[in-house]
Formats: C-alpha cells, structure tokens, sequence
C-alpha cells in the first residue's frame, strides 16, 4: 500500500501543478485578449484621425491651387458625393 499512497501523492501534486499552470496561462490569456482590444480600438482612431488628415490635406492643395489633374478629379468626385449625401438628407427633411 505504501508504493500506491506515494503515487497517488505524486498525481495528486502533479494535478495541483497543472492546475495552477491552467489558472495562470488562463489570467494570461484574458489579459493578452484585453490588450488585442485596446489596440484594436486605437487602430479605429488612427484610421479615422489618418482620414481626416487625408482630407485636410486634399483641402489645403485645392485652396493652394497645386493640385494635380487626378488630386483634382478625386476631390470633384469627393465633393459630388457630399452634395449628393445632403440632397438625401433634405429630401428626408421634407417628407
């Protein structure tokens, strides 16, 4: 009986063990899950703070004057698409 008690001592120690691996890669993976998030909110603000960026820039080479043919066409698409964007809008106003 004794050579049984000592191996189940030695599984039993070896089950603790692999709990407390269990519990700590767990608390690991929820903290990297955190992490993933909070870069992925922050990928969102650069992507639109990029976008405004983008478009400020388009503002300011039209206003100077410096811009090439295809800049040119794209901010006229650009602004095509706002004008039609606020005609829905007032078109949804009047009804």
């Amino acid at each position: 009986m004794n050579n049984l008690e000592v191996h189940i001592k030695s599984v039993n120690e070896k089950l603790q063990q692999l709990l407390k691996k269990h519990v700590a890669l767990k608390k690991e993976n929820d903290n990297l899950k955190e992490e993933l998030n909070n870069f992925k909110e922050k990928e969102v603000e650069y992507k639109y703070a990029l976008h405004e960026l983008d478009q400020k820039v388009s503002i300011l080479k039209a206003s100077s004057g410096e811009m090439s043919e295809k800049d040119q066409k794209e901010f006229e698409k650009r602004i095509n698409q706002y004008i039609k964007e606020i005609d829905k809008c007032i078109g949804l106003l009047s009804d």
